[in-house]
């Protein structure tokens, strides 16, 4: 029996937080479309200054929407896109969805080869592309090589002046429009301005449907080959109806979002292309999180809402502090981290700095992806990821056995089940009969502790805890451990295979400016708080641990890297 079939944690939700949200109605299109009519003034993005009005995006979209459907994009086609956060990525992500197409979200720091893995699996018609990546998917074979390749250039976006300072050309308005007849790239790759500056779309070319798919997002899970997600607009919508809903603060129009997560990642495309839309807000774009950006960014336009990782609220803070620019952040009523641990340390800095909430939520892409989150009131609980949204239910059972639930408080493997759980995967019906199970429960691959009231805590990935003695021993107990010692700065705890069989725990640390490595000291440290067999047997000092573009440590990689160094000594 599922101890949490009556959902205990509803009376811990935040004063007018409902238990459920409403059945989605609007498509992702009809989203923007309905921002768009309600917003059409207010600003809708802001890129180093410029402005974009929800009126001026909507009519990017339909133009954009128009100069793909010329390429021959059609409904159920796929589209990559291959971007950082610019304006020119909101625009062509509503204009490939408002076709009734497939977005395909991609890294554009990505290396050839993994590019290459991923549209050989999703077989895109067309990419649009930052132009600094455009050769390389020019240089696909012909089998996988999208038939049109759309190459952005960011800085056409630039306010007038930021062109001017970096002395980037201005083109007059009579270029402009030639430029919209200008012949192809080199290879046959096209610029942005070429496709989206002609026409708009006919209001009356035909409309995606709540149960079509919106979105691929690739994601590796705990195997390590990356799979897409398949996401529908009813996925989509409604976990931006559950963001909504979570945080009743905030105000339809007048919210700003910093969109310092890359909007190709899940938690960046909900927080900020679907949820910030939906509510009207200006965002704010950064090609990149960058202290110094954020922080001018700031004294024009003041953050109100921050979805972002604990490195980023680390470093924001103690830059401010530093530079008694507190106020640049005091408007930030509301915070919300995912994607790694939020230690306890950073909230109380964090909200010392700007007098505004952090809280810590819990989702992966396969949820669209936040399905767990730490009220945003008194009731929240530090240390834990929080409780289930809004429709959201939740099981802990035994990971070999899962129609086997445990009882609460057990440690077990993570289940759950809302609107916002995903289709499948792309292409892979074992992965997904795997992950899907009857019932519409989605296996998250998470071993999590849930008290009797419903609060969740992670222990760690199934496939990433380490078997020494018998015994299991979580990474991230010991890298918290680590995380406490005043000269570590990261932590990464990874398990290494013995000849005997089972595996050695070992660490990899960096460490804070001018402190001195002692692995010996680190292993004493670890032994006042761990029992025997979790204290690394080995630790190594790295100058920096393998992070992924939102800053989680890639622990994959730190354990290759100590098996290789293993085999050359």
């Amino acid at each position: 029996m599922n101890p949490y079939e009556h959902r205990p944690w509803l009376a811990h939700y935040a004063e007018g937080v409902p238990a459920d949200i409403d059945e989605p109605t609007q498509t992702l299109v009809d989203l923007i479309d309905d921002s768009v009519r309600r917003f059409a003034k207010r600003p809708a993005l802001e890129f180093f200054g410029a402005e974009t009005s929800y009126r001026g995006l909507g009519e990017q979209i339909a133009r954009a929407a128009e100069g793909l459907r010329k390429l021959g994009v059609r409904a159920g086609d796929r589209v990559a896109l291959i971007l950082p956060n610019c304006p020119q990525h909101v625009a062509a992500f509503y204009a490939v969805l408002r076709l009734g197409a497939i977005v395909v979200e991609h890294n554009p720091l990505y290396t050839p080869p993994e590019l290459r893995h991923q549209f050989e699996d999703h077989g895109a018609t067309v990419a649009i592309t930052w132009d600094a990546v455009a050769d390389t998917i020019a240089d696909f074979p012909r089998d996988i090589r999208p038939k049109h390749i759309v190459a952005v250039d960011l800085t056409r976006a630039l306010p007038l002046l930021k062109r001017l300072a970096l002395r980037l050309p201005i083109p007059k308005a009579r270029e402009s429009r030639a430029a919209l007849t200008t012949p192809p790239r080199a290879r046959g790759v096209l610029d942005w301005e070429r496709v989206a500056g002609g026409r708009a779309l006919s209001k009356r070319h035909p409309r995606p449907t709540l149960d079509d798919t919106a979105l691929l997002q690739y994601t590796s899970g705990t195997t390590g080959i990356p799979k897409g997600a398949i996401l529908s607009h009813r996925n989509l919508r409604a976990n931006a109806m559950q963001g909504q809903a979570w945080v009743p603060g905030l105000r339809e129009g007048d919210e700003v979002f910093y969109g310092v997560l890359p909007l190709f990642h899940a938690y960046g495309m909900t927080l900020c292309l679907t949820f910030a839309m939906s509510m009207g807000a200006r965002l704010v774009l950064f090609p990149k999180f960058d202290v110094e950006l954020v922080l001018a960014a700031a004294k024009h336009t003041p953050p109100t809402f921050l979805p972002a990782v604990p490195p980023i609220y680390d470093a924001l803070s103690r830059a401010a502090e530093r530079r008694g620019a507190v106020g640049l952040l005091s408007q930030v009523r509301f915070a919300i981290s995912g994607a790694m641990s939020l230690p306890v340390a950073t909230v109380d800095r964090w909200e010392s700095t700007t007098g505004g909430l952090l809280v810590e939520g819990y989702g992966m892409t396969e949820s669209s992806p936040v399905a767990v989150g730490n009220p945003m009131g008194p009731t929240r609980r530090p240390g834990t990821v929080g409780v289930p949204f809004p429709s959201t239910e939740i099981r802990v059972v035994d990971p070999a056995n899962p129609d086997e639930d445990r009882p609460a408080g057990e440690e077990g493997e993570l289940l759950i089940r809302g609107p916002q759980v995903f289709q499948g995967y792309w292409h892979r019906p074992s992965e997904t009969t795997d992950t899907l199970l009857p019932g519409g429960w989605l296996r998250t691959g998470d071993i999590v502790r849930v008290s009797d009231d419903g609060f969740v805590t992670i222990v760690d990935r199934v496939k990433e805890l380490i078997i020494t003695g018998g015994f299991n021993v979580s990474p991230s107990e010991v890298e918290g451990v680590l995380l406490r010692h005043p000269d570590v700065r990261g932590a990464a705890v990874v398990g290494l295979p013995r000849s005997s069989g089972g595996e050695d725990v070992a660490a990899a640390v960096e460490l804070r400016e001018g402190a001195a490595f002692d692995a010996a000291a680190l292993r004493e440290f670890c032994r006042k708080s761990l029992t025997p067999y979790k204290v690394p047997k080995q630790v190594v000092q790295v100058d920096e641990l393998p992070r992924s573009l939102i800053g989680k440590v890639l622990r994959r990689q730190v354990r290759d890297q100590l098996l290789a160094e293993r085999a050359a000594g």
